[in-house]
This record gives C-alpha cells, structure tokens and sequence, in this order.
C-alpha cells in the first residue's frame, strides 16, 4: 500500500526525489506517513484537502482486499 501512496504523490510533486513514505504498523490499523518537499505540500493537499481526501479513498478502497485498515497521514 506504501508503494501506492509514494506513486501517486510522485506524480503529484514538482521533486519527485524528495517523496518519503513510512509505515508504521499498530494494533487495529496501518499508519503511512507521506513527507514531500514543502513547496509541494499544496500540490498534494489540494483545494480545501481535495487531492489528499482522494488518496484517502483510493488507499481505502485498495484496502479492502486485504482486510485491513490504513490510515494516510501527510506530514
């Protein structure tokens, strides 16, 4: 699911290099921490969290198959 998360927000930023992930796993759910360069932070947050509710719901229902529960979080 990480590998998802990196790959939407790398073709969201204009530093694609600067795109981290991490994962850290809890009890009942998935935390994915996304961090982009900061002049970037807009693009992937979008208009009034547009862009980043989006990728909330393509985790989500990605998510589905595997009986688990991620949480997308934007650092």
């Amino acid at each position: 699911m990480d590998k998802l998360v990196k790959f939407i927000a790398e073709n969201l930023v204009d530093k694609p290099d600067e795109v981290r992930v991490a994962v850290k796993e809890e009890e009942q759910s998935t935390i994915i921490e996304l961090t982009v360069a900061p002049e970037d932070m807009g693009k992937v947050i979008g208009k009034q969290g547009r862009i980043a509710k989006a990728i909330r719901t393509v985790v989500k229902a990605a998510s589905a198959r595997e009986d688990k529960r991620y949480v997308v979080e934007i650092v």
